[in-house]
Formats: structure tokens, sequence, C-alpha cells
């Protein structure tokens, strides 16, 4: 009996339970289409549940009353609803998408990043040591990039029917001089810095915003790595040079040290030439670092770097002997001084040393001297989610000095420079950014307006519109021997981006157009600003990783079509440095512990008054292999075929072509510490 009893008081509270329960039910769209998996819930209480493949949800509650219904979904905002639970039944939710802060926006148009910089392309440092025929060197790993042309005499970076010189390098914001290695003439130089010194690359191929200027096509900005927190020591040996780097980190500072010995003496003793060298090339470089933080979030950056290069040649009737020392050292300070707003601060100074003997004929002596002083300073503030501004100014302090007879000068100039950028979100998937640089030399302004609008739907897709006009001042001899009367050069640049990443594969196209004016002319003998030219084209990079997750395959195409009428130019022209077609195919495959990389490089015939060059090819192999966890070995092949590559014409119509058809290369990286060997991280 008392057993009936219980089932019955057992019953009555189970009843009771449910009549006190209610039910919650509805659906969650975003107006469109269901959201699946969407966070259903009553605020306070552990009732709720997931929405289902149609986005429906229902569940049970015994909260009476008025309740607060709340429902999360990523990358929309937050419903909340308070209504009496009773009336919680069959409603329709619709999310409203989250609008991006502008402190998430990445503008990725005509740029392409490395390291730890937000962009397009991952590429970390020993990447660029090991990119196909890179050789270690920050210039060459850049030339697998669109956008950039073959010009092999020289090694150095030309971008979309741009001279070397109108792309300039910044490092931690601050100007680099002569950001190349020395060489004899017809020889490819290379970058001074070593990738390992940095976290961040940002190659900027056009487009580029008001912060920077005197670059009229490209601008090549690097971050060096932020503070080490342990102790590093590394050292690293190749067929052509050594290497031994460190940090030594301490509570809230750093400092770190390079040192590299460079020779071709071993090499070119091992390996046949075809040019007669009386003096190897040899280069000894070292840089140094200091970094402190501070407690309230100021950030202490400094860096100096010191190359002697050297280099003995005999050709023809003379003995060429090239000398060059070049300090480049900068200091810089960044720290929050208000919600919202930072503080940058910066001093730069450049000096490089050359003396040439036998520079162009027996006995003759080349003396130049070029030094820059680069002073900058900005604030940048993030206003709101919709509103982000920067504005700061600049000065170049440039001091040259020339003796070649016949030619002896000494120039002094300023350039001062002003900048205002506002980037805003106009609409939810809408950006606009506004910039404005005016430049003052001697006693003329230039106003260079800026602009790019883009549409960034989701995180995959990309859409960017950018116009601007970007000045660069003549090289101090065509100053010096203009009595410094030349005005800067102009470029307006137009380009739209198109951009789609996926979970395997990245593709971008960009076509472009570039109209030149005030560029120096010299056509009776004196300098003139008359120069004009054009270049279009369209740039192609495709990245996929979808075949197979150990096999990485990427597609460079640049097309471009550019024409001059500058310096001795008789007529409108395809300048000499510019080709047509540029590809560059590679494929990276991980096999246990090797790397095996295969790249074919190509480009068109560059023309000249003496005739169009062959088509340049080349193909590459490399192999990086894992020895241990601190030891790693590459090895490099370029230009497996053997193809005599003939880069230009000389004013005689020969062919001129590099030192070696082949180049081989391996080095072996060793950490002395307990990181490991791709952390060798010299800084």
């Amino acid at each position: 009996m008392k057993q009936k009893f219980a089932h019955i008081i057992i019953g009555l509270l189970w009843a009771c339970n449910l009549a006190a329960q209610t039910t919650v039910t509805g659906t969650v769209t975003d107006g469109r289409t269901p959201l699946p998996a969407a966070n259903v819930f009553i605020v306070g209480t552990i009732d709720g549940c997931l929405t289902d493949t149609l986005g429906r949800f229902s569940f049970m509650t015994t909260q009476t009353g008025d309740v607060t219904l709340k429902v999360t979904y990523m990358g929309y905002d937050d419903y909340t609803r308070t209504a009496p639970v009773s009336t919680l039944k069959d409603i329709d939710v619709r999310m409203q998408e989250r609008a991006t802060a502008i402190s998430e926006v990445v503008v990725t148009a005509s740029t392409y990043s490395f390291g730890k910089s937000d962009g397009f392309k991952t590429m970390d440092a020993l990447d660029v040591v090991m990119s196909g025929n890179s050789c270690g060197d920050v210039v060459a790993a850049l030339q697998s990039l669109p956008g950039t042309q073959k010009v092999g005499e020289d090694g150095k970076l030309y971008v979309r029917g741009g001279e070397s010189d109108e792309c300039q390098t910044f490092v931690n914001g601050m100007h680099v001089l002569v950001p190349y290695s020395t060489n004899t003439e017809n020889t490819a130089v290379r970058g001074r810095f070593s990738p390992f010194l940095f976290k961040g690359i940002n190659f900027t191929l056009g487009g580029y915003n008001g912060e920077y200027g005197q670059a009229l096509s490209a601008v090549l900005p690097m971050e060096t790595t932020d503070m080490a927190t342990s102790d590093k020591l590394g050292v690293s040996a190749s067929l052509v040079d050594w290497n031994i780097g460190g940090t030594k980190a301490f509570t809230n500072s750093a400092l770190s040290f390079n040192a590299t010995y460079t020779s071709m003496a071993l090499y070119d003793r091992l390996f046949t030439q075809r040019q007669d060298f009386t003096r190897p090339y040899r280069k000894l470089s070292g840089e140094a670092q200091y970094k402190k933080e501070y407690t309230r979030g100021g950030v202490l950056k400094s860096y100096v770097g010191y190359d002697l290069t050297s280099v003995g040649l005999h050709e023809d009737d003379r003995h060429l002997s090239l000398k060059e020392h070049n300090i480049y050292a900068n200091l810089t300070y960044k720290a929050p001084i208000a919600r919202g707003t930072t503080l940058f601060a910066g001093i730069a100074n450049s000096s490089v040393w050359n003396h040439i003997d036998d520079a162009v004929s027996a006995g003759d002596h080349y003396r130049n001297h070029r030094n820059e002083i680069h002073l900058k300073t900005e604030l940048r503030k993030v206003v709101n989610d919709r509103l982000k501004v920067s504005t700061g100014i600049e000065d170049y302090l440039r001091h040259s000095t020339l003796d070649f007879m016949p030619y002896q000068y000494t120039l002094d100039y300023n350039i001062f420079g002003a900048h205002t950028d506002a980037q805003l979100r106009v609409m939810p998937k809408v950006f606009v950014n506004l910039s404005a640089r005016a430049e003052l030399m001697r006693t003329r302004w230039q106003l260079m307006p800026r602009a790019t609008l883009s549409y960034i739907p989701n995180k995959q897709w990309q859409v960017s519109l950018v116009a601007g006009r970007y000045s660069q001042t003549p090289n101090d001899d065509q100053l010096a021997q203009s009595n410094n009367t030349l005005p800067q050069s102009t470029a307006n640049h137009v380009i739209l981006s198109m951009q789609y990443k996926g979970a395997s594969s990245l593709l971008r196209i960009e076509p472009y157009l570039k109209r030149y004016r005030h560029l120096p002319r010299i056509p009776q003998g004196e300098w003139l600003a008359d120069g004009y030219g054009t270049s279009r084209g369209v740039d192609v990079f495709v990245e996929d990783h979808s075949i197979s997750p150990r096999l990485v395959t990427t597609l460079a195409y640049s097309l471009n079509d550019s024409e001059r009428l500058y310096q001795d130019y008789t007529e409108l022209s395809t300048p000499s440095f510019a080709s047509r077609h540029n590809l560059r195919l590679s494929a990276k495959y991980s096999i246990g512990k090797c790397i095996l990389g295969v790249s074919e490089s190509y480009a068109t015939g560059r023309h000249f008054a003496q005739g169009t060059t062959p088509h340049y090819n080349s193909v590459d192999v490399n192999l990086t292999y894992l020895l241990s966890p601190k030891v790693i070995i590459y090895t490099s092949l370029n230009n497996v075929l053997g193809r005599t590559n003939i880069h230009r014409y000389d004013a005689n119509g020969k062919g001129i072509i590099s030192n070696r058809d082949r180049f081989f290369y391996v080095t072996i990286l060793v950490s002395l510490k307990n990181n490991k060997a791709y952390d060798i991280s010299n800084f």
C-alpha cells in the first residue's frame, strides 16, 4: 500500500513539473539562409540548445514570466529578446552579420606579405633562404613574384616596367639609401640584409599609402623581429660564405649580433668561369641590434650594419679594382600615448663610399660618397570601429660628392614630406582609404592624392580599386649636371586587384596602368624634365595545395607593355630592362625529412638598339634535408640545363652573358643553443 502511494506522489510531482515547463521554439536565419549550430539559450540559465541544419531550435525551460532569449553565431551580432516565456514559440530570429572592425581590415591590393605580417602570402625567413634559386637572398626570393622582371646582368628588383631605383627599401619604416651589395658590371648583386633579421616583409608593387614617398613604382617595407625571450647562437657555412650570429636576452631587452664573411676564392678555384678576376669577390659584413620594451608598451629598436666589399677584374686593357664601404643605422621608438593613439619616431643614416680604379679606362679613378639622414615622426589613431587615421612628417637630408674626370661635384639638398591617411568603413563590406602626401624640394611643392576602394565580402574574396600619384627625385648625377634644377618625376597608378583565398589555394589577378611624367631627358647635352612614358599590363599569381598536402605549386605570370621617352632616347621606345612576358613555375614536395623544389623561370627577349635578346630560360632545383632538429642542409643548382642566357648587348653588339651558366650552392645551418636550426635566427 505504501509502495502504491509513493508511485502516486512521484507521478503527481512529475505531472506538476511538466505543467511548469514551457517549450521555446523557432528558426535562426540571416534573412535568406538558415544558420546551423547557432547557440540559443535563456540568459542566466543552462536552458538552451544548438540549431539543426535547417536553423531550427526547440528546448524546454522551467522559467516563468519575462525572460531574455539570446542567440550567438560566429561572424554575426548577438541577438537578444526579452519577453514573457509563454510567447517564445515559433519565433523568427534574423541575425545581422557583424561589421568588421577597421583595425581588423587588411587590404592586400598589390601587396605580397611574408613572415608574421598580415596579408596574402605566407613565407618565413627559412622559406626565403630556401626559395628556388634565391641562395639565401631576399631580393632573389622576391623575384619569384609576379610584377618583377628578370634583369640578369644586375639582379636588382625591376617592378612593372619601372627601373630598379624606382623600388625603395624601408627597415622599420626608415629609408635605406643603398639596399644592395656591389659588384662588377654585368654581375648580379644581392640584397644587403639577412632574411633572419625580419619578422615581416611587405612587398608592395604599387598603390601604397601616403606614408611612403620617393618611390615611383614599388616599396619594400621590412619589419625586424620582436625582442627575443631566450639566448640564441647559430652558425652557417657554404662554399661562398660563413656566418655566426646570436642573441643575448635580458629581462626587458635583447642584444644581437651577426657577422658574415663572403668570398668567391674557393668557388672560383673549384668551378670554371668566363671572367678574369685579379682579386676574387669578398665581402665582410657585421650587424648589431638592441631592442628594449618598456612597461607602458613602448618599444625601442636600434640597428647598425656595415659592409666592406672588394673585387678586382682584368678586362681588355684595364685592371678594374672596386672597393665599397656601406653603413646603415636606424633608431626607432613606438609607444601608445593615449587611448587608441600610437606615436612613432625614427632616425636613420645611410653612408656609402665607392672607390673604383680603372673604372672605364686604364688609369682613371672614380670616387663617390653618398649620405642620407632620414627623420620621421608619425601619429596613428584608431578612432572607432569604423575609422583609423594617421598623420606624419619626415625629412630626407642628402649629400653627395663625385670625383671622376671630367665630372666633379658636391651636392646638398633635402626633401620635406608630410602625409595624412584615413581608412574608413563606409558599409559593412566596403572600405575606403584616402591619402594625401605633399613633398617640398627647393621651393616646389608636389601634391599626391591617393585612394583605395575595397570590397571585402568575406575572408575568401577581396576586390580593390587603387589610384594615386607618386613622385621621385632624379638621381644625384642628373641633379648635379642640371645644377639642381630638375623637378621630381611623377607616376600615376591605377590598379584593379581581384583576390581569392581558399582553404588550399590562392589566386590573384591584377591589371594595372602607370603613366610617367617629368622623366629626366638629355636630348642635346642638357638635362630636361620633359620625358614621359606608360607601363600597362596584368599580373597573375596562383598557389595551390589541393593536389597533395605534401605538394605546393605556384604560378606567377606577368604581361607588361612599356614605352618611354627619357634619358638619351630619341623616340618613344620599350626600355631595355623591360621584357613583355615573365613566367615562373615552381613545385615543392616534402618527403620525410627532405623538401625537394623545382622551378622554371622564363622571360621573353629585351629590346636594345643592337637587337632583341633571345628569351631567358632557367630550370632550377633545390633540396633541403633536416639532419636533426638543430642541423639543416640546403643545396641548390641553378640553370640545370646549362643554357647560356644573353642578358643584353653592349655598344658593339656583343652579347653580355653571366660569368657562369650554372651555379651550385650548398650550405649547412647549425644551432649551438637549445633552439632549433630553423630558429637559428641570428637575431
